[in-house]
């Protein structure tokens, strides 16, 4: 406390040293002023929160939504929630929803390319997807930008793609396959099928697009790697067909009764599911995916062999009633597996029990 004193009074040249010392000689005397040396000093721009900084933004990405309706709207969420920048315009204008979300809303396509983003996600009904893309001002872009679709189709995009874009340009086709209805809670395990259709070989756009892929395995999707072309098979056996048997029910203008089944239950929250899109969703399943006709013609073929065993047995039992035996065995026609995918449908003929199953 001495010390600490007797440096006060000497650096405030107070303190007379046998009263022999002039000002100019305590000048000399005093020691430099005092500093705090500490390693844990909270300091406003240390080294290591710059360094975190940086590699925080570079693990992010700038992401532009072309079409910025529901779809657009429920991917957006996800982005902004894992910290990426995003960028939207549409037809519409939904400022005040991309305020509220953290997304910075362009009325303009140009004012929105010239913010350079690393992505441009084009998020619009199927029927738009060629003439919104042939709209963009590509040439306000940087020439290494990546586009994604996130369409339900995926060969008619990819060619779209390759035909309107320079090669300068990356393509990256995916398709969720769930939305805000069935994502609404969770992603996970929710599949995420994707084509790299043309990616650059430079590293910083390969890591680009390992980026983007992640924001999804972060949510928990399965990851799907598949072509363009297997992927719209699959989808018409699974997705179209789904949408034709609840659009079908929809007409039967089903209703729920005291004694609803599971089954039934089921039956009604498919019809509830897929009425609630669009039918330009549905048209554009059936008109931009090659194999839609062929599972509506094996949908018709195997409800016309339904109705035809059916009514052989139906056959069967009025000759007993008539005749008090079933006489000679009649030969029902029945198609008891039908062709798979890609093989030739059977000619029309009431003869179906020999169809080949080949």
């Amino acid at each position: 406390m001495d010390n600490v004193v007797f440096q006060t009074q000497l650096h405030n040249g107070v303190l007379n040293t046998h009263n022999t010392c002039n000002s100019s000689e305590i000048k000399r005397r005093q020691p430099p002023s005092l500093r705090i040396r500490a390693l844990d000093a909270a300091q406003p721009f240390d080294y290591e929160t710059r360094l975190s900084e940086q590699f925080e933004q570079s693990t992010k990405l700038k992401i532009a939504i072309i079409g910025f309706g529901n779809f657009g709207q429920f991917l957006a969420k996800a982005f902004v929630r894992q910290g990426h920048t995003v960028l939207a315009t549409s037809r519409q204008n939904y400022s005040s929803t991309a305020e509220s979300l953290g997304v910075s809303f362009y009325s303009d396509p140009h004012d929105l390319c010239e913010q350079h983003p690393d992505i441009i996600l084009i998020s619009t009904a199927i029927l738009s997807f060629e003439k919104v893309l042939k709209s963009l001002p590509i040439q306000r872009l940087r020439r290494n930008t990546l586009f994604i679709d996130v369409l339900s189709v995926k060969e008619f995009p990819k060619k779209v793609f390759l035909e309107t874009l320079p090669n300068h340009f990356d393509i990256l086709c995916t398709h969720p396959m769930f939305g805000p209805e069935s994502g609404k809670h969770s992603w996970k395990d929710l599949p995420f099928v994707y084509d790299k259709v043309r990616i650059g070989s430079e590293e910083s756009r390969q890591i680009r697009v390992e980026k983007f892929l992640n924001i999804f395995k972060k949510e928990g999707c399965r990851m799907e790697e598949m072509s363009c072309a297997d992927h719209d098979m699959d989808a018409a056996g699974s997705q179209f067909m789904t949408h034709t048997v609840g659009r079908v029910l929809e007409k039967m203008h089903l209703a729920t009764t005291p004694i609803n089944t599971k089954g039934y239950e089921t039956l009604l929250n498919l019809v509830e599911n897929t009425s609630s899109d669009s039918f330009d969703l549905y048209y554009g399943l059936f008109m931009y995916n090659k194999n839609a006709l062929e599972q509506l013609e094996r949908l018709d073929l195997a409800f016309q062999s339904l109705k035809m065993e059916l009514f052989g047995h139906l056959h069967k039992k009025l000759r007993k009633q008539m005749f008090g035996d079933e006489g000679e065995e009649v030969r029902r026609p029945v198609l008891l597996q039908l062709p798979r995918n890609g093989a030739a449908l059977p000619a029309p003929s009431s003869d179906i029990g020999e169809t080949s199953t080949n």
